[in-house]
Order: C-alpha cells, then sequence, then structure tokens
C-alpha cells in the first residue's frame, strides 16, 4: 500500500493521565475501519495499551502506533503517555508528529500533566487541536474548561462546536462554522445526524460564532479588512480562513465529545484531516552537516537524500530490537543499508514496518512523513539520526526528563546479578529515562527514573521480557568523614620481630583540615636520610588506602592535607609494606585527635508548584532541614529553589506527590557536603557500628 505524503497525517494524542487518549484513539481506528469492534482500555481489550503493566494499571506506559484512513487521507495516530512517570516517552513521540489532539477532562480541566505536555508541543512547533472529552459523565461542564484553557495557554483559543447538553443528557453538538445541529447516536457506532438547534442555545451560538470568526479573520488581513467594513462573510471564507489559521498553530479550535461511547469523534477526524498539516506542507526541518557548524533545511521530498530520526527503541526478548523512525526526506526501501551520523556507522537490514499497535506489517518503501519500524538494528539506539551515507545530517533529538527517584537494585535470586545487568542494559536502550550506575562509594548498582511507578514497571518489565526478578532497596546515604582541627607532630612507629627479618618503619606527619571539596592533599617535605625517598610512594598509598574507610563510621575521609616531614628506617627490616602499614595506622592515630566529624551530601532542587500550596511545600522543606535560597514566579506555578540533605529527600518524588496532588514537579542534583548535626550523627555512628 503506498501512501502519498500530502495525503498523510501524523497526530499525537496528549493530555493529562486519564484524559481518555487511548479511548479516543480507540475510536478514531474503529471509524476508520481499522478494528471491527471498540477497544476498551477498563476490559482490557485496547489495541494501543497492549503491554501487560498497561492493562494491569489501566494507563499507558509507552506510546503506540497505528493508523487508519479516512476520507481518502491516512493518520498515523500516536498515543502517548500522561502519567508523570513516563512524559518523557511522549516527548520523544512528539518528534514523529506533524499536530497533536490535546485531550481534556470536561470534569476535571487542567492538571500539570497537560501544562507539560502542552510545552512540549510548542518545542516542536505543532499546532494542535483541543478535545474536550467525557462530555457524558457527571459534573461535565465545556464552558468551565474553555474558560480555564483561555486564562492557562498563550494560545487563540476558539471553539468550533458547542455541546448540546451535558451529562447524561449529552446529545450532539452546534458546528458553528455552517451553523447546523449534529445529533449523535450513543450505540458507539460513532454516526451523526442533522438536527435542530434547540432554541435556548441560538443566542450562545451566536455569541460564539461571532469570537470565532473575529479569532479566524485576524489570520488573513483581506478579509480582516471586509469584516470590518461590516461585509457579511461567506461559509466557505470562514471556514478555509480557520483552517489556515489551524494548521498555522495561529488558532487552536476546540471539540468536544465522549471518546468511550464513540460521541463526536468523527467530527475530530474531520478536522484533523481538514486542519492539520501534510509531512509535504510543514516547513523543511533544520538539521546540522556532519563535522561541521552549518545548518541544512531538510525539504520533505520523496527524492532527496533520505534522512529520519530515531523517535523510540523497543526492546523485545523474540524479535530483538524494534527502531522506530520518522522519515523526513527521501525514500528508504527494504532490504538495504543506511547511514547512522551519530555511531559513523553502516547499519543494514532487511524489512521494513508500520507499527498496528503491538502488531507490525511489512511494507516494501518509506517516504516523507512515514513512521516506520525495522528490526535489529546493531548500533542503533533512540535519538539517532539515520540518512543517506554521500549526504550524512544530523537532526537535534528531544532530551529525556531528569531522574527524581532512585533506589538500589539487587537480584533477588544470588548469583544472577549479570543477567539483572545485561536485562537491564537492554531496557535502557528502550527508555533513555532510566539511569543506571554504580555509586563508588557505597558500590551499590543504583537505578534512577521519572517515579515510583516508572521504576516498578521497569521492573516488572525486567522478569516478564527477561525473567529476571530483582529487588528495590532505599539508597545508601554516601557520608563522609572529615577532620575540624589540625593537629602537629604525630609519629606512629610500625615494628615486627618474627625471627629472621622484622618489619621497621617509623612516620612523622601533621594533619590539617582543608575547605569542602578539596578531597586530599599529601605534601612530602623530608629533609636528611632519615627515610630513603623510594618509600614515599608506599606511605602515600598506605594513606590513600586508610582514607576509603574513616575511623567514625567507616565512610571515605575527605578534604584533609597530610604533612610527611620525618621518620625512621631500618637498613634491613625496613620494606614498602612496613611504611604503608606504618602510614596507615599514624593516619587514624592523627584522625582520633583532630576532632573528626561525619559530612552529609546536600542536594540542589527546583521546585515547581502551584502558587496555593507554596506554603505546605515549604513548610514540609523546612521539615527536612532544607534551606529556601529563592523563589521566581512562571505563570500560575512557583519555582522554589533549594538545598536540602541527601538523607531527608531519598523519596521526596512520592511526598511532593500527596502535597500537592500531583501538580507538583522537581528536579535534583548533588550539591556539595556539609556537616551532619551532631545528634544525627551519633544515629548513623551507632548504625554503622550495629551492622559490624
Amino acid at each position: 500500500m503506498e501512501r502519498k505524503p500530502e495525503l498523510l497525517r501524523n497526530v499525537a494524542l496528549i493530555g493529562q493521565g486519564g484524559s481518555g487518549k487511548t479511548s479516543l484513539a480507540e475510536a478514531m481506528l474503529f471509524n476508520g475501519k481499522s478494528t471491527t469492534r471498540l477497544g476498551r482500555v477498563d476490559d482490557g481489550t485496547s489495541s494501543m495499551d497492549f503491554e501487560p503493566e498497561e492493562v494491569k494499571r489501566k494507563i499507558t506506559l509507552s506510546s503506540a502506533i497505528h493508523h487508519c484512513d479516512w476520507k481518502k487521507n491516512s493518520i498515523n495516530i500516536i498515543d502517548t503517555p500522561g502519567d508523570y512517570n513516563f512524559l518523557s516517552d511522549t516527548r520523544f513521540a512528539l518528534q514523529a508528529a506533524d499536530g497533536a489532539v490535546v485531550v481534556l477532562e470536561a470534569t476535571g480541566g487542567i492538571k500539570v500533566g497537560t501544562e507539560k505536555v502542552w510545552s512540549f508541543a510548542d518545542e516542536q512547533g505543532l499546532p494542535r487541536i483541543i478535545f474536550i472529552n467525557k462530555l457524558d459523565r457527571e459534573r461535565a461542564d465545556f464552558f468551565k474548561v474553555v474558560e480555564e484553557i483561555s486564562q492557562t495557554f498563550d494560545a487563540k483559543i476558539t471553539p468550533v462546536i458547542l455541546p448540546i447538553g451535558a451529562e447524561e443528557n449529552f446529545a450532539g453538538v452546534v458546528d458553528l462554522i455552517r451553523v447546523k445541529a449534529r445529533l449523535f447516536s450513543k450505540d458507539g457506532s460513532g454516526k451523526t445526524d442533522n438536527g435542530e438547534i434547540p432554541a435556548d442555545m441560538e443566542d450562545s451560538v451566536a455569541e460564539w460564532r461571532e469570537k470565532m470568526i473575529e479569532n479566524a479573520v485576524e489570520v488573513d488581513d483581506d478579509l480582516m479588512e471586509k469584516y470590518l467594513e461590516g461585509e457579511e462573510l461567506t461559509e466557505k471564507e470562514i471556514e478555509e480562513t480557520l483552517l489556515k489559521g489551524v494548521r498555522s498553530g495561529a488558532i487552536v479550535p476546540v471539540l468536544c465529545g465522549s471518546a468511550t461511547l464513540n460521541m463526536g469523534v468523527t467530527l475530530l477526524m474531520d478536522l484533523v484531516v481538514d486542519g492539520l498539516p501534510a509531512p509535504t506542507e510543514k516547513p523543511a526541518k533544520e538539521a546540522r552537516k556532519l563535522d561541521a557548524d552549518d545548518t541544512v533545511a531538510v525539504a520533505p521530498a520523496a527524492d532527496a537524500p533520505f534522512s529520519a530520526l530515531v523517535f523510540k527503541t523497543v526492546a523485545d526478548p523474540f524479535a530483538g530490537r524494534l527502531t522506530l523512525l520518522r522519515v523526513f526526506s527521501g525514500t528508504l526501501t527494504s532490504d538495504s543499508t543506511v547511514y547512522n551520523a551519530n555511531k559513523k556507522a553502516k547499519e543494514k537490514f532487511g524489512q521494513l514496518f508500520i507499527m498496528e499497535g503491538k502488531k507490525q506489517q511489512p511494507v516494501e518503501a518509506a517516504g516523507p512523513g512515514d513512521i516506520v519500524a525495522i528490526a535489529k538494528l546493531k548500533e542503533t539506539a533512540t535519538g539517532d539520526t539515520l540518512c543517506a551515507e554521500k549526504e550524512p545530517v544530523l537532526f537535534t533529538p528531544a532530551e529525556p526528563l531528569p531522574p527524581v527517584i532512585s533506589y538500589a537494585v539487587g537480584a533477588k535470586v544470588k548469583g544472577s546479578e549479570d543477567k539483572v545487568f545485561s536485562s537491564l542494559a537492554k531496557l535502557l536502550e528502550e527508555d533513555p529515562t532510566l539511569r543506571l550506575e554504580r555509586d563508588q562509594a557505597t558500590s551499590e548498582i543504583i537505578l534512577s527514573g521519572t517515579g515510583q511507578i516508572h521504576l516498578e514497571a521497569t521492573c516488572e518489565k525486567l522478569n516478564r521480557k527477561f525473567g529476571v526478578e530483582v529487588e528495590l532497596s532505599p539508597v545508601k546515604v554516601p557520608y563522609r568523614e572529615t577532620i575540624k582541627k589540625t593537629v602537629k607532630q604525630v609519629i606512629y612507629r610500625h615494628k615486627k620481630q618474627s625471627g629472621g627479618r622484622g618489619q621497621f618503619a617509623e612516620v612523622h606527619f601533621d594533619i590539617s583540615p582543608l575547605e569542602r571539596g578539596s578531597g586530599f592533599e599529601f605534601e612530602e617535605a623530608l629533609v636528611g636520610m632519615n627515610v630513603p625517598r623510594n618509600f614515599v610512594p608506599a606511605v602515600e598509598k598506605g594513606l590513600q588506602e586508610a582514607m576509603q574507610s574513616g575511623i567514625l563510621a567507616g565512610y571515605p575521609v575527605v578534604d584533609l592535607k597530610v604533612r610527611f616531614y620525618d621518620g625512621k628506617s631500618h637498613d634491613v627490616d625496613s620494606s614498602e609494606m612496613a611504611f604503608k602499614i606504618a602510614a596507615s595506622m599514624c593516619f587514624k592515630k592523627g584522625v582520633q585527635e583532630a576532632n573528626p566529624i561525619l559530612l552529609e551530601p546536600i542536594m540542589k532542587m527546583e521546585i515547581t508548584v502551584p502558587e496555593e500550596v507554596m506554603g505546605d511545600v515549604m513548610g514540609d522543606l523546612n521539615g527536612r532541614r532544607g534551606r529556601v535560597l529563592g523563589m521566581e514566579g512562571v505563570g500560575k506555578y512557583q519555582v522554589i529553589k533549594a538545598n536540602a540533605p541527601m538523607a531527608e529527600v531519598l523519596t521526596y518524588a512520592l511526598d511532593l506527590n500527596s502535597i500537592t496532588a500531583g501538580r507538583g514537579t522537581f528536579t535534583m542534583e548533588f550539591s556539595h557536603y556539609e556537616e551532619l548535626p551532631a545528634q544525627l550523627a551519633e544515629k548513623v555512628i551507632a548504625a554503622a557500628q550495629e551492622k559490624e
């Protein structure tokens, strides 16, 4: 099946979790005859949410792609996650889209997830349509949501239909362009009939139509003039100008309906086809030339050199890796070779596929705008550019959201650690938001992600796909030890006589504290010949080893200087080993006298919360020994900049969620070390001794 780029629409469904994006995708697929029945998320029969973890949680965890035909056009539907844990996936998926449908709940309005995905659509410059869903539910209020959207987003929010009735009386809509009533059948068939506009709606229809026309004429100067001179505009003029405004992103039209009852979905599909741009109508995409700073404009033409961006990778234990890419220029055919510009490597592949939910359909070729999958590419990862080797270009990919929560991950079954590691590495290819690192200080394997559910779902997937069971446990806080005062002339003699050759070494040190973050300084200040210089490296090595485990609670010792100024040696009994031991013991003796203390890691945080909960969030931070450094307003939100001890914010993501009802977000990174208050240090030391 050949799909012409001008008849293609790549549309992403975006919005807060639970707004009904997947149900809307199911209704679109059913109306476009790609499926024979209306799939339902609640019954687990959805063709878009097919991963077992999604069926279990009844939420989308990973974007899925399917397509349907509508009015001689083909629509690629990209169903994206709305849950905060999985929004990186949404950000990546939007790179494949040419337009977006923002799905909102008629009962709940705008939540932070909506604002987040709206900003992602801004990054990609995508024109949008708003679909207010669940108009058949209790407390559904179309006008209240329209009001809220207008206040929240800096865009020309323009309803093009008005609902007839609400809650269980929701029966249809009035089309404001044609001034006609369309009544919906409630049997899920998606059928609409023409009807009469209710008498009590005539005034509001006239008022909202006027607003729609005012917004539309701003797109076209000639029409604006005509309108201002009081001339009557034709239905065709209004519609054409409105669609021009939608396509350019100048106007954001608002529709409404009920996805689960398939009411109002066909009108949305009409607008997607008529109002959102085809790949050929998009401006040329900017790319960089390989090994140069010059940018080039990549035109969406079938005869141009091939270029595509990889926006998603799926790890499949049976099929191997599936690489999903959006073609921006040129034509790709099955059984050929592409060039990976990021890795500077050629990739050979066999069959091309288009995605149909969890299934794949083989295709022979893909042109501009097509979204296809290739199996078993060796080098290619999410964010890479594939292109023609003779004209290599690089697209700039979207960034994953920063991880906010970390756990130590360990194998449930002893001895399967290697398998845990290799399987996790495969999931990292699929999900660039996951981070896996070994903490040098605590030697734990740390798995970080964008939320608790993100990490739990990762563990479930690990078990299902690779048969590996893991346990998550709280991360150990990497405390450090240091000293507060200088001690001079610390002397230690190591002497051992055990028949034959003995061991002898004596070292003299001055030990002094350094500024925070300075690490360790070793000064060799020997004069005279008491200690042969060839033993100096052994002394330094002994110090380095002794610093790995401090005297208070066994944590590494930092921020001090050791001055090695004298010592004694023996012609026969002195050895490197003897000096290493002497240095280590002298160091421990000196630290004990130098007022040793514990240091704790402090994190730098940026917390974005709605204004009304700011007081609660700051109160909570104070309770965690946090320090607020400053605040700035961004729209309806406040960004709090603060420092807080790592020990107090290990599970902050969960607590912030409950304080802000899911509307707060934060980023966090290591800042510096500070002294741990004495009463808390006692607890840490006691815990370390108990462990020993």
